[in-house]
């Protein structure tokens, strides 16, 4: 695997769950608590007072993260699930189905 895997798939999983805010946020029918909460996380992100100075190496990024991830588990847990399956499904990224016939390598 190369280097550089392990941050592709954390970016695309953070792209991924940005989608999801946005759609959660944009829609009508999601509670005002998950919204609070949403952003609540993304002012603690961008905010400058944290539990843990971002100016302390890794440490700093590690409490945003944490922070981040169980404020935004907290805001999906107040969604109704048939909503929050509605959201995920409409932020999955675009599979193009494979187009060919199937035979056997032998």
């Amino acid at each position: 695997m190369r280097p550089i895997g392990p941050l592709f798939l954390l970016w695309s999983r953070f792209k991924s769950e940005a989608r999801m805010v946005w759609a959660m946020l944009r829609d009508p029918a999601a509670p005002f608590v998950s919204k609070a909460l949403a952003v609540a996380a993304l002012v603690y992100l961008v905010f400058p007072v944290d539990f843990v100075s971002d100016l302390v190496p890794l440490v700093g990024w590690i409490d945003d993260g944490v922070i981040l991830v169980a404020l935004l588990w907290l805001a999906y847990q107040f969604l109704p699930r048939e909503l929050y399956d509605a959201l995920r499904r409409r932020t999955a990224p675009a599979r193009e189905p494979i187009d060919g016939e199937a035979r056997r390598v032998a």
